[in-house]
């Protein structure tokens, strides 16, 4: 098992930034797909992004491709994902995920382990 703790979140005016960070501890990081997720009030949880196993592959949703990017440091045990341009829309609680899949994948199903979350409001 993997437990993971999410950091970063907070309050940022439009066209800001801020960086989450998900910090992972149990069995090794690096045997892990890692993907961000964020669910806004009143709506399903969504994929964001992802990151293969060596951080070798990636995948964004159409609506933060260009703003956000996820990286991982394996030697570290952390997924970071660094959002800049931040819009109203961006606001949600952002839950970090870890998958034992070898693919990179897009769907909750995939990730049994899953961070408490954090949330991000961006103001207009």
């Amino acid at each position: 098992q993997v437990q993971l703790v999410e950091s970063g979140g907070g309050l940022v005016q439009a066209g800001g930034s801020l960086r989450l960070s998900c910090a992972a501890s149990g069995r090794a990081f690096s045997s892990y797909v890692m993907g961000w997720f964020r669910q806004a009030p009143g709506k399903e949880r969504e994929s964001v992004a992802a990151i293969s196993r060596n951080g070798g592959n990636t995948y964004y949703a159409d609506s933060v491709k260009g703003r956000f990017t996820i990286s991982r440091g394996n030697a570290k045990n952390t997924v970071d994902l660094q959002m800049n341009s931040l819009k109203p829309e961006d606001t949600a609680v952002y839950y970090c995920a870890a998958s034992p899949l070898v693919a990179v994948s897009t769907e909750e199903g995939a990730y049994p382990y899953w961070g408490q979350g954090t949330q991000v409001t961006v103001s207009s």
